[in-house]
């Protein structure tokens, strides 16, 4: 039996995923993190994409798309608090598209009435969403 980790992520809505794992990578705020059981100690800041959880006797990984939050690691648990937490299969292109879409046109706009962070913040959360659901259709296909 290959060595696992227990990992929860949640969201201040519902809980996302609660099970064993035999890796997990996500984008953390210095570059993508691959976690194995065993890791040292670690708190951070995550960045919106994908996090992907390796489960164990199962051949695709678990996607998940994280609007940012905060990553605990201990040897025996990692545990992801998203900001927001959508389910790789439930991720709607269309939607993250037409966000992108709004958000480079606020921040093209010359007007002084723009939230430039906010703007900037929201197109970087609707490309992590594209790039999510592309992870998730090279898994798929």
């Amino acid at each position: 039996m290959a060595m696992t980790v227990h990992v929860d992520i949640v969201s201040a809505e519902e809980q996302i995923f609660s099970g064993l794992a035999e890796f997990v990578a996500l984008p953390g705020e210095a570059g993508e993190l691959g976690i194995l059981p065993g890791h040292m100690p670690l708190m951070t800041r995550i960045k919106p994409g994908a996090v992907r959880v390796k489960i164990p006797n199962q051949a695709e990984e678990e996607l998940i798309f994280v609007a940012g939050g905060i990553l605990e690691i201990q040897p025996r648990l990692v545990t992801v608090l998203a900001d927001t937490a959508i389910r790789g299969k439930d991720l709607d292109e269309a939607k993250a598209l037409e966000a992108k879409r709004k958000a480079e046109e606020t921040l093209a706009s010359k007007s002084a009435q723009i939230d430039y962070a906010k703007a900037q913040a929201e197109l970087a959360e609707a490309i992590a969403q594209i790039h999510a659901i592309e992870k998730l259709r090279k898994h798929t296909h």
